[in-house]
């Protein structure tokens, strides 16, 4: 029972370390999307490039960087519950329900990424106040203060839930699609082509693993067929999360009117889908990272 106990443990270790590793390689482009997603006003003119070579120049180096401490104390628990809970109901979508192949895979991801959305949401609203702040106007001077201010001001525990709908309507064919992906290239993969794309896992010979190199790749087909399907809800959770940090607050209360309005005043590619092109630069690497490392933990801690 000891090493199963100790299963838990490891799973959520193993999640936690692989969240943290792909959003720290990634974590410049993702000051520059919510700059760009909420149209900052000092780097508005700007594009992808320019804005990450005008931040440093007016906030230094780690300005880049900022948001990220609150980033990782979101992401540990964020992806290690994610992880942890997408095995977890696989199992049980399999044994209760019967459901097996590939379409368990949907589910199970689906159901995975809201469990870890939820339960970490607050500290994704308290890391884009923090990301969305200039150098020289700071209206929250860290964490913990920034908790306060929201809690205070914008209406108690309700205030940290802002955009959590949009969040979970994207994170579930968002997470579904990422999962799915994966799993499907790697299940596909393995059995087509065992020699060239596996090789025995470090921790159980009789089990197959993709070659690292293989694993990046499907990582990021997996991210990139996610993100699409799901960014214009992306673009729709940002700005509900700044609600009030920006003009139009009352115009986007809920999410129909927050779409609706960024369709209206931006259009699709300069409004629901602007910024696209850095998120794929951002999340395919990030995926590719984020399962790389998991399946390296995975070896590493022995749970396979």
């Amino acid at each position: 029972a000891a090493r199963r106990d100790f299963y838990w443990l490891r799973s959520f270790i193993a999640g936690g370390v692989a969240g943290c590793c792909a959003k720290t390689t990634t974590a410049p482009l993702d000051r520059v999307k919510i700059l760009l997603q909420a149209h900052n006003h000092h780097y508005k003119h700007l594009g992808v490039f320019s804005t990450l070579c005008a931040v440093p120049k007016k906030e230094g180096y780690l300005g880049l960087y900022k948001g990220n401490g609150a980033m990782m104390i979101r992401i540990f628990p964020y992806g290690a519950i994610q992880f942890m809970a997408f095995d977890q109901y696989k199992k049980v979508i399999k044994k209760q329900l019967g459901i097996s192949g590939h379409v368990h895979r949907l589910m199970a991801g689906s159901m995975a990424g809201i469990t870890a959305v939820i339960c970490t949401y607050p500290l994704d609203m308290v890391r884009v106040r923090l990301a969305f702040q200039v150098k020289g106007e700071h209206k929250y001077m860290g964490i913990i203060h920034a908790f306060k201010m929201i809690y205070t001001k914008e209406g108690g525990f309700s205030g940290f839930y802002r955009g959590l709908m949009p969040t979970v309507v994207g994170m579930a064919p968002y997470a579904g699609f990422s999962f799915f992906t994966f799993g499907t290239l790697k299940s596909i993969g393995l059995a087509q082509a065992p020699n060239l794309l596996g090789r025995p896992s470090l921790d159980n010979p009789d089990v197959l693993v993709l070659k690292t190199h293989v694993n990046l790749l499907c990582g990021g087909i997996a991210g990139a067929i996610a993100q699409t399907i799901s960014y214009p809800l992306d673009v729709t959770r940002r700005r509900m999360q700044l609600g009030a940090v920006l003009p139009d607050s009352e115009k986007c209360l809920t999410m129909v009117q927050t779409l609706k309005y960024v369709y209206q005043h931006h259009g699709v590619r300069r409004g629901l889908y602007r910024g696209l092109s850095l998120n794929y630069i951002r999340c395919i690497p990030s995926q590719a990272v984020a399962f790389t490392t998991y399946e390296l933990m995975k070896q590493f801690l022995h749970l396979n």
